[in-house]
């Protein structure tokens, strides 16, 4: 009888051998736990990987916006400025009455010299003209008056139509038309004048 047989049993339940029997743990838990830890590595590398993703995408699109706004505020040319316009001075100014009233012609070329307008010729409009201006009054001139004369003379009648001609000439034609009533008051000319010469400076977006 061994010795590792315990007293008493032997027959088929007698223990052979001098070791005894090796316990191993159940195979299934090992792999249970293998499986769990495997999970969460997993997990924090494809988190990790999430993070670096959305940080190198911000980080591109943050420098390209930078990189955008520093390209469109970087000094270009200097634009060429704006052309002054004329002084009244230096206008020249016919006044022609289409209308059946008398007078108008003489009296609204007195306030406009007063002004500091330069008068021409002052009388009743042609034919082509006469009693057909059916607004305040039409100013008419050369292709090139729509760069300076019309608008400095249109901020003296509000609603004047415009008109170019072939004429060759700098000087500008103010023809009263039947809606006329009277120029625009004094103080509210000379402000439209000078914001004519000082335009509304454009907001600067790079400061």
């Amino acid at each position: 009888m061994s010795m590792l047989t315990p007293p008493g049993m032997g027959g088929k339940y007698r223990i052979t051998g001098n070791a005894y029997p090796r316990m191993r743990r159940p195979r299934r838990r090992r792999k249970v736990v293998l499986a769990a830890v495997a999970a969460v590595a997993v997990l924090g590398l494809g988190g990790w990987g999430t993070l670096q993703l959305i940080s190198a995408f911000s980080g591109d699109t943050d420098k390209a916006a930078a990189k955008s706004k520093a390209a469109a505020c970087k000094p270009g040319p200097t634009p060429s400025a704006a052309p002054t316009p004329p002084r009244p001075a230096q206008i020249t100014v016919n006044v022609y009455n289409a209308t059946p009233r008398s007078g108008l012609a003489k009296a609204t070329a007195d306030e406009l010299q007063k002004r500091g307008f330069n008068i021409g010729k002052v009388g009743n409009a042609s034919p082509q003209y006469d009693k057909k201006v059916p607004g305040p009054g039409l100013l008419l001139g050369s292709p090139d008056a729509h760069e300076g004369p019309f608008g400095v003379l249109g901020t003296q009648l509000a609603g004047a139509q415009l008109k170019a001609d072939a004429r060759t000439s700098a000087d500008v034609d103010l023809i009263i038309g039947t809606a006329f009533t009277t120029l625009t008051s004094k103080p509210v000319a000379d402000k439209a004048l000078a914001a004519l010469a000082q335009p509304s400076p454009t907001p600067d977006e790079c400061g």
